[in-house]
């Protein structure tokens, strides 16, 4: 399969650090990059890691996927970043650990990069000035289009911050929480959470606002809502989904979206696999697949060669 959008991912990678030991590696930018690689595309993943085990692990599971290490930097002074999970009341808390190497991108150790194509990145690695102007940069050389997957985590984010991002995006990825949060009428959102008329006319609001080309609202167990070019889509939930596990499966719609915008699927069609493939991720452990047969199982049934 040929891509025909080339695809840029700027953002964290990290380890999510659980009471028993145990370290799983992750970070939505990296997940994106990681499906998307297991597609059989070929992003530039830009992040930065610390001078240390982590790093090294980091850099060894890219390679042994097949995954370009090439825009991944080398920190001497700060950490691989980690997210400290405890356990309160049977309910995962997480503490995003702060100085993190992927707050630190450098806009000057980045190669050059393809102008054209999508650049996706979240909101999260954004909290550090010094990884903000990197993207800033990256921007500023860019000439396709951007998609931004909203990732808001209290206390890393405020408006002020993020208004400017969706304000320079083309398509937009949030879900129902993060949406009443950022739109002007917000509060009303969470009311209107079954009535998709009510939240379909909060999205065409929210995605003249910004200029949006592509607006989705993750709903969950519910699906799916999708603003495209001045039509409303709706996807439920996959049938018969059996869930292990739902960490990271907003990353993976957002890569089976992305690879849609890649080979300029339709927005429906794009809408309706990356559903299908998140359905899949949250039928199993962990937040990434480290099987191509997966994935090339869904390639075929979306007709991809």
């Amino acid at each position: 399969m040929q891509t025909l959008s080339p695809i840029t991912i700027f953002g964290e990678v990290l380890f999510d650090c659980f009471p028993d030991g145990a370290e799983v590696l992750g970070g939505a930018p990296f997940n994106v990059a990681w499906h998307l690689r297991g597609f059989g595309l070929s992003p530039s993943f830009i992040s930065r890691v610390g001078q240390d085990g982590r790093g090294d692990q980091i850099r060894s599971s890219m390679q042994s996927w097949g995954l370009d290490s090439t825009f991944l930097q080398s920190d001497a002074s700060h950490p691989t970043g980690r997210v400290r999970v405890s356990i309160e009341a049977n309910e995962p808390h997480y503490d995003i650990v702060p100085e993190s190497a992927y707050d630190f991108i450098q806009a000057r150790d980045i190669p050059k990069l393809p102008a054209h194509g999508i650049l996706y990145h979240g909101s999260l690695a954004l909290r550090h000035p010094v990884a903000a102007a990197a993207l800033a940069a990256v921007k500023a050389m860019h000439q396709g289009t951007i998609f931004l997957d909203v990732n808001l985590r209290t206390p890393w984010w405020s408006r002020e911050v993020i208004q400017p991002l969706l304000d320079d995006a083309d398509h937009v990825k949030l879900n129902e929480a993060e949406l009443a949060l950022l739109a002007v009428d917000g509060p009303k959102v969470g009311l209107l959470a079954d009535d998709d008329a009510s939240l379909g006319s909060v999205m065409r609001d929210f995605a003249h606002q910004h200029g949006l080309e592509t607006l989705i609202v993750t709903r969950g167990a519910r699906g799916a809502m999708l603003w495209s070019g001045g039509e409303m889509a709706t996807v439920g939930p996959a049938p018969d989904t059996r869930i292990v596990d739902t960490v990271g499966a907003g990353d993976a719609f957002a890569a089976a979206f992305l690879l849609g915008l890649s080979q300029q699927w339709s927005p429906s069609d794009s809408l309706d696999h990356a559903r299908d493939f998140a359905a899949a991720l949250v039928s199993r452990q962990g937040a990434t697949i480290d099987d191509p047969s997966v994935y090339q199982e869904f390639l075929t049934s979306w007709g991809c060669r």
